[in-house]
C-alpha cells in the first residue's frame, strides 16, 4: 500500500475528499465513463503532475467548450460521422453521448494538446478544435481576417463594437433608456464571418460600408484622424438620432400634501420666468414634436413647501408651493418623441419624457473599424474637392498612411480587397478567422472586372485635377459610428459657479465648471519659466481673493464694518495690508489653527 505522503490529493470542487495512489489511471478512467455517458459530460477532470493533486469540477457557473475528441492521431468522429449529421440521422447530443465530442473547461483544457486543424494532428494530440475560430470568443470572431492582425489592436476592435451606434433594438420606439443611439442608414457587412450568420447580425446591423482611401489629405487626418466627404454626410452617411429619457413623478408626503404636474404659476417659490415654460401644455408636460432648448422646462411640477409656512394676518396657514419641474440638460436639446404617462411602483403618476435629437457627423466626431483603427474627423470636405479615380469614384472616408504599418492591422487591408471584390460581385464575401476567402481569390476577382490585383488606383486632385503622383490603395470596408461625440464632450466657461468650502470653480460640465489646470500643467509652467501665468492660471482664474494682513503679528484681520476700520483681533494697533492670496491658502492657514498650529505671514514690499 502507498503511504499517504505519495499519494496524490483528490478535489471535488476545490474541498479535499481523499488520497489515490495512481491518480493517472483515476483521471483516465473517469475520462473514459465520461465518454461513454456514465458520468455526466458537465463533469471535469484534470491531474495537476506538478503539485501531484487531482481536481475533479462539477460545480455550476464553469465556462466550458466543445472539441473533438482525438486519440493516436485520428480523431474518433469520421466522415461517416459528419455525414448522418447532415442527413438528421444524428443530432449534437448523440454526438456528446458516444464521446465523440467532450466538453472541456478551463481547469481540463490546461492538461489538453488540442489540434487548430485535421492536417496539424500528431498522436500527442489528444483533442481537435471543430472550426479554427472557436478559439476566439463570440465578439471577436466577428473582426474580419483577425488573424493577420496584433492581438492588442484586435482588442481594441472588440472593446469598440459596444461602442458603436446603429439599430440595437426593433422595438426602440417604446423603450425609456437614459440614453438610446439610432443609425439611420446602417448595412450589411460585405465582408461577413461565419459568427455574423450565427447571431444574425444582418438584423440588427451596426455599420455602413465606406469607400476607404488610405492617403494623406493636407494634414488633416494626421495621426488618426480622418477626412469625410461632406456630399456623404449630407447624403446620410453617419447619421443618427440620440435619445434622453427624463421622468419626473407625483410623490405623496405625510401630511397629505402631493407634488403636481402643471405650469408652475408666478408666485411659486423658485419660478424660472414665463420664457422657460412656454413649451408646456396645461397638464405640465411638453407638446410631442415641441423642440426644447437648454435650460427649457420639458416636465412642469410644484412640490408642496419643506417647512410649514409662517400663518399670515388672519391666522391662516399660507402654502408656498415651491418650483420642482425637469429641465432639459446642457448640451441634449431636441424635439420631444414621446411620453409615457403611467403610475410608479408606489402608485404614484409616473410620467417619462422622451428627447430626440439628430446627430450629423462633425468635426471631433469618433470612427472606427473592426480592426481597432479608431479615428476623429479632422476635416469634412467638400465634395467637389475630395480626390477622385477615372471612373469618378470619390472616397467617404480617407485614412492616413501611417496608421497601417506601425499597428499592423493587415486584416483592416484585406478586408478592404474583400469590400472593393463583394461591391464588384455584388455578394457577400466570407471573412472568417483562418478559414475566410483567401487573398490571391480576392485579386483574382477585381483583376476579372478590371481592376488591379493590388487594389491600388490612380487619383486626380479634386481641387486641382491634377494627377496624384503614385496610386494609392481604395477599397470598401465596414466603418462604425462610435457614441463618442464633440456635442457630448464640449465645455468651456469664462467665470461661473465656485465651490462654497474653496471657492475655486466647480467639477463638471453639468455644473458649468472649469477645466482643471493641475499639478502637471503647473509643472509645464515651471519649466518655461512662465511665472506670470503661472500666477493668473493657480491665482486669477481660480480663487483669488485679498485679505487683510497684520504687519506686527502676521495673522490675517477683517474688515470691522460697525466701527469701519480694518484690524486684527490680537492686536488691534499694528498697521494693516491688503495681500492678494489663493483662497485655498487662507483655507489652509484656517485648518491649522484647528489643528493647534499657529502660522504666521511675514510682510515684505515687492522687490
Amino acid at each position: 500500500m502507498v503511504s499517504e505522503a505519495k499519494s496524490a490529493k483528490v478535489y471535488i470542487n476545490g474541498r479535499l475528499i481523499g488520497f489515490h495512489s495512481d491518480p493517472q489511471k483515476l483521471t483516465k478512467e473517469l475520462i473514459a465513463r465520461r465518454r461513454e455517458s456514465k458520468v455526466s459530460h458537465q463533469v471535469n477532470v484534470a491531474f495537476h503532475g506538478d503539485t501531484n493533486e487531482v481536481y475533479i469540477n462539477t460545480d455550476a457557473g464553469r465556462v466550458q467548450r466543445p472539441l473533438v475528441v482525438a486519440e493516436n492521431g485520428r480523431t474518433k468522429m469520421t466522415q461517416e460521422h459528419v455525414k448522418q449529421l447532415q442527413d438528421g440521422k444524428l443530432t449534437w447530443k448523440d454526438l456528446v453521448e458516444q464521446g465523440l465530442i467532450e466538453y472541456l473547461d478551463a481547469e481540463e483544457e490546461e492538461n489538453a494538446f488540442i489540434a487548430a486543424s485535421e492536417a496539424e494532428l500528431t498522436k500527442e494530440h489528444t483533442h481537435l478544435e471543430i472550426d479554427q475560430s472557436g478559439i476566439l470568443s463570440i465578439i471577436s470572431s466577428m473582426v474580419p481576417y483577425l488573424e493577420h492582425d496584433m492581438a492588442g489592436k484586435v482588442l481594441h476592435g472588440v472593446k469598440m463594437f459596444k461602442q458603436a451606434q446603429g439599430f440595437g433594438a426593433s422595438n426602440i420606439g417604446f423603450r425609456t433608456d437614459t440614453e438610446g443611439f439610432l443609425l439611420y442608414y446602417p448595412q450589411k457587412s460585405l465582408v461577413k464571418t461565419k459568427t455574423m450568420d450565427l447571431l444574425g447580425l444582418n438584423k440588427r446591423p451596426e455599420i455602413q460600408n465606406l469607400v476607404v482611401a488610405i492617403m494623406p489629405y493636407m494634414g488633416f487626418n494626421i495621426l488618426d484622424a480622418v477626412v469625410l466627404n461632406k456630399g456623404a454626410v449630407d447624403r446620410g452617411m453617419g447619421r443618427s438620432s440620440y435619445f434622453r429619457t427624463y421622468e419626473s413623478s407625483e410623490n405623496r408626503y405625510p401630511g397629505g400634501q402631493v407634488d403636481k404636474f402643471e405650469i408652475p404659476p408666478p408666485e411659486t417659490v423658485g419660478h424660472l420666468g414665463e420664457e422657460a415654460y412656454k413649451k408646456l401644455g396645461e397638464d405640465g408636460l411638453a407638446h410631442v414634436e415641441s423642440y426644447i432648448r437648454e435650460n427649457e422646462v420639458v416636465i412642469g411640477k410644484t412640490a408642496p413647501p419643506r417647512f410649514l409656512e409662517e400663518i399670515n394676518e388672519f391666522g391662516v396657514v399660507q402654502e408656498k408651493r415651491r418650483d420642482a419641474s425637469t429641465t432639459l440638460r446642457k448640451g441634449k436639446e431636441g424635439h420631444v418623441d414621446r411620453i409615457f404617462v403611467t403610475e410608479s411602483e408606489a402608485g404614484n403618476k409616473l410620467v417619462k419624457v422622451k428627447i430626440r435629437s439628430e446627430r450629423v457627423p462633425s468635426l471631433g466626431d469618433k470612427f472606427s473599424s473592426r480592426h481597432g483603427q479608431k479615428g476623429v474627423v479632422g476635416l469634412i470636405v467638400p465634395e467637389e474637392d475630395m480626390p477622385f479615380t477615372p471612373d469618378g469614384i470619390k472616397p467617404d472616408l480617407i485614412l492616413n498612411p501611417h496608421s497601417v504599418p506601425s499597428r499592423m492591422t493587415i486584416g483592416h487591408l484585406l478586408e478592404m480587397l474583400g469590400g472593393k471584390t463583394a461591391s464588384m460581385e455584388a455578394v457577400q464575401v466570407d471573412g472568417t478567422p483562418f478559414s475566410g476567402t483567401p487573398k490571391e481569390e480576392l485579386e483574382g476577382m477585381l483583376e476579372a472586372h478590371g481592376f488591379k490585383r493590388s487594389g491600388n488606383e490612380v487619383f486626380y486632385d479634386g481641387t486641382t485635377g491634377k494627377r496624384i503622383m503614385g496610386e494609392i490603395f481604395t477599397g470598401v470596408v465596414a466603418y462604425r459610428r462610435l457614441f463618442h461625440m464633440t456635442a457630448h464632450k464640449i465645455q468651456s466657461r469664462s467665470r461661473g459657479p465656485v465651490q462654497i468650502l474653496t471657492r475655486q470653480p466647480t467639477e463638471g460640465k453639468e455644473k458649468e465648471g472649469g477645466l482643471r489646470f493641475g499639478e502637471m500643467e503647473g509643472e509645464t509652467l515651471v519649466g518655461h519659466g512662465a511665472a506670470m501665468l503661472l500666477q493668473e492660471k493657480f491665482i486669477d482664474d481660480s480663487d483669488k481673493v485679498t485679505m487683510w494682513v497684520s504687519e506686527t503679528v502676521g495673522v490675517i484681520g477683517f474688515e470691522d464694518q460697525i466701527r469701519r476700520v480694518k484690524r486684527v483681533l490680537e492686536a488691534s494697533d499694528s498697521k494693516i495690508y491688503p495681500v492678494e492670496m489663493s483662497y485655498g491658502f487662507k483655507l489652509l492657514l484656517d485648518e491649522l489653527k484647528a489643528l493647534g498650529v499657529y502660522p504666521k505671514l511675514i510682510l515684505s514690499d515687492k522687490v
